[in-house]
């Protein structure tokens, strides 16, 4: 593509980097057919093709995008499928990141629109917060039917997830039950979301990993890793929390040997993983989030394998998210759960996002729900005993959701 950048445009190291991933781009369309959006709605505008052109004169022009351009950007999942059908090498996820950050400071959206955002950044990244909201999702919930929309889902969702008591404590609580004498180590982080509404993941991981003689460690202090606010376009906060995840991990790699940093949840590691763009303008600190990127390894390479178990017969339908499958880019662990014995079904259209997506659910519910239900209808197809995946969700985190899945495909 030709490009019209101004000079002064292109001292910006986002804007410069956005250039050189539109100038990648031929309109050969093979993107298309990856992304969700366009599959489920078939609007050139829902697709990676028409966004880039919309992005490409918003970012040239500068100043307010229009209301147009900020709705169709606004549904783009983040899943990166197109980034790994592009035989280019364009590399879509520090375009829609600029153009969001580019959208947070120059559009005005709507009261409630902001409100909604202000929300999903302050509460879900912080775990006490999130616990008293779904707390009072509870207390409201009788008369959710009196918010508007956003705010009547969040609400009705809310009232469903459990609360299952202070995460981080009870994590410290099962550790201290398992008895070390190892050296081995491993730097846990334990997010913001999953310790409010699944805690038992990273337990039993600790689990896992103590009958292998390695000791997960909970970094204190950490908090969110910023993927949230991240993609909410709101880039200071970001910083904010990344350089505080960073600094937790210095302090306490300062005290102790890690062999590297666990993150359970595939969204929040693909995030990290590509941690040092957000520094782009900051050395100093692009070099510190490298080097703490490149201390994460994947749940897979420290269990290692699982072979000579016996046959279970349980039928495990794999979900491999895109966060992991675009994102990071990491092997599945289909070969892990076949060596531990499970027979493990392939879905069809594994490589379409279930419309989850973070905050997605929650700011797009509609298309959420489309893409939510057309997921489960390919599980459903392959009849599975059990659902196997690696990232939390708040789309459809509800049990009862899960359980009546589960009763369905039995």
């Amino acid at each position: 593509m030709r490009t019209h950048f101004r000079g002064e445009q292109l001292a910006d190291p986002a804007v410069k980097e956005c250039e050189r991933n539109l100038r990648a781009c031929v309109h050969c369309g093979i993107c298309t057919a990856t992304c969700p959006t366009y599959v489920l709605l078939g609007d050139e505008r829902d697709s990676p093709r028409g966004r880039i052109v919309m992005m490409q004169k918003m970012l040239e022009d500068g100043g307010t995008p229009s209301a147009e351009t900020v709705t169709y950007l606004d549904r783009c999942l983040s899943c990166l499928a197109c980034r790994t059908a592009c035989p280019s090498g364009v590399d879509y996820a520090r375009l829609i990141d600029t153009s969001r950050a580019h959208i947070e400071q120059h559009y005005r959206r709507s009261f409630g629109e902001r409100l909604l955002r202000w929300g999903i950044a302050t509460v879900l990244t912080r775990p006490q917060l999130m616990r008293l909201a779904l707390w009072l999702s509870r207390l409201i919930s009788p008369s959710a039917g009196l918010l508007p929309g956003p705010f009547r889902t969040i609400v009705q969702k809310g009232a469903e997830i459990p609360v299952r008591g202070e995460g981080g404590d009870n994590f410290r609580h099962s550790k201290r039950t398992i008895k070390f004498q190892t050296d081995r180590r491993i730097a846990l982080l334990a997010g913001c979301v999953q310790q409010v509404v699944a805690p038992e993941i990273d337990q039993a991981i600790a689990r896992l990993l103590a009958r292998r003689g390695i000791e997960l460690v909970p970094l204190e202090a950490a908090g969110c890793c910023g993927a949230l606010v991240h993609h909410l376009g709101r880039e200071a906060e970001a910083k904010a929390w990344a350089r505080k995840m960073i600094e937790a991990f210095e302090h306490a790699a300062s005290a102790e040997v890690f062999e590297g940093t666990l993150i359970s949840a595939t969204g929040c590691a693909s995030h990290i993983r590509e941690l040092e763009c957000l520094f782009a303008d900051e050395a100093d600190w692009q070099l510190r989030a490298k080097a703490f990127a490149a201390s994460l390894m994947p749940l897979e390479a420290v269990v290692g394998d699982s072979k000579g178990k016996q046959e279970s017969g349980l039928r495990v339908a794999l979900h491999v998210p895109c966060s992991q499958q675009h994102g990071l880019r990491w092997q599945d662990c289909g070969t892990l759960l076949q060596q531990a014995g499970f027979k493990v079904l392939q879905i069809q259209e594994g490589h379409l996002c279930c419309g989850s997506a973070g905050s997605y659910s929650i700011l797009q519910p509609t298309i959420a729900s489309a893409l939510r239900e057309r997921k489960l209808s390919n599980i459903h197809s392959v009849h599975p005993d059990v659902i196997v995946t690696s990232n939390i969700r708040l789309s459809g985190t509800s049990p009862r959701r899960r359980c009546t899945a589960h009763r369905t495909f039995r």
